[in-house]
């Protein structure tokens, strides 16, 4: 008969991110990128996933109803001191488990290697501010140590709509209200849950996933009653995320959504995590602060991704920082290889990081021989 509880020890001691648990195979564990089998461990049995289920599920019966008519299920769950967020699909008619270990305490904001133009940012007193990246890129992390920094530093009322609730946060400054999405939870979606935060006075809403046209219109809808509207969306830059907001529309009505993201989207961090020459994760920012320029290129009848990409590297000034630079400082700083920079960006792009790295290098060493006579 499985073992839950030593597989949960067994990730928590080895700080694995996740638990694979798959009929046929060994519970899996992802530890820093790596895929790491549990010790002392047998390979699951269809039955062994049953219990699995029945483990987690724990008779909730809008659970196991969600889970039959849809065949997936998104829930948390509590072990010890830590929380799990739970994901329960089918493979081959037989449940398939994903656990995210979550911890308990947020790690401090400076330590993310976030950059401190967002942190500032939370100090708008409306518009919207997207944090984006690809699934396992620490979205999720970055959000909740903004709020986290709103909590401890501004008095707003701040609501929060999430599938699940990952982080639990305690009122300081401000008050904070978390709702879960889904069935038999607090709100039945996402657009639901926007919609009604125009009648529970909040000064800040942030939102887990937009995923659809109706939940990014409620978005906007927010943002231009006056709030200030936090969300992030599955995309893997910030020229991607201005795309993929218009082509929720139809082409008629693409135009009139370009002008309303210009004058209320405020910036977006697009991120990425790779593993460092130290075994340890780096963050990889891109920001996109919206200046005029960057306003004016999404306004455009045909808004080029590219240019909006060049624009970004361009706008250091205004607190916006490239891909291209990002990984660059991390090369210098001799936390990723070369070959790390290289396979996160495009061929034509090589040259420009290149010419980078190497003025990054003249001024460092420019800065070391002035500290030097000092």
């Amino acid at each position: 008969m499985i073992d839950i509880e030593h597989i949960l020890n067994q990730a928590i001691e080895k700080d694995a991110s996740d638990v694979h648990l798959i009929a046929g195979i060994k519970p899996i564990l992802r530890i820093r990128r790596d895929l790491i089998e549990v010790e002392n461990s047998e390979v699951l049995s269809d039955d062994d996933m049953v219990d699995v289920y029945d483990y987690f599920v724990r008779g909730n019966l809008d659970k196991d109803r969600v889970f039959k008519e849809t065949k997936k299920l998104d829930s948390s769950y509590e072990f010890g001191n830590i929380r799990l967020r739970v994901n329960i699909s089918t493979a081959d008619e037989s449940p398939t488990v994903v656990l995210r270990l979550i911890k308990n305490t947020l790690p401090n904001y400076e330590d993310l290697g976030v950059p401190d133009i967002v942190r500032r940012m939370m100090s708008q007193p409306q518009g919207l501010i997207l944090v984006t990246g690809k699934t396992n890129s620490g979205k999720t992390t970055t959000l909740n140590a903004l709020i986290n920094q709103i909590n401890e530093n501004q008095n707003k009322k701040i609501l929060t709509l999430e599938n699940p609730v990952e982080y639990k946060h305690e009122c300081k400054k401000s008050i904070i209200v978390q709702k879960e999405i889904g069935a038999g939870r607090d709100c039945l979606n996402f657009s639901s849950g926007v919609k009604n935060s125009l009648r529970e006075d909040c000064d800040i809403l942030i939102i887990g996933e937009i995923r659809d046209r109706e939940t990014m219109e409620a978005a906007i809808e927010t943002a231009e009653a006056g709030h200030l509207v936090i969300g992030t969306l599955h995309t893997k830059s910030c020229a991607e995320t201005i795309d993929r907001m218009i082509n929720f529309y139809d082409i008629r009505d693409q135009q009139t959504i370009k002008y309303l993201v210009a004058s209320l989207l405020k910036l977006v961090v697009s991120q990425r995590l790779l593993k460092g020459k130290d075994n340890s994760l780096v963050l990889v920012p891109e920001v996109m602060v919206v200046d005029n320029i960057i306003a004016g290129i999404i306004r455009k009848d045909k808004m080029s991704v590219s240019e909006l990409e060049d624009a970004i590297q361009s706008s250091s000034d205004k607190g916006s920082i490239g891909l291209i630079n990002s990984l660059a400082e991390l090369f210098v700083a001799d936390k990723i290889t070369l070959d790390q920079a290289k396979s996160q960006i495009e061929e034509k792009n090589i040259e420009v990081l290149n010419r980078t790295i190497m003025q990054l290098k003249i001024k460092k060493d420019n800065q070391n021989k002035t500290n030097a006579n000092m």
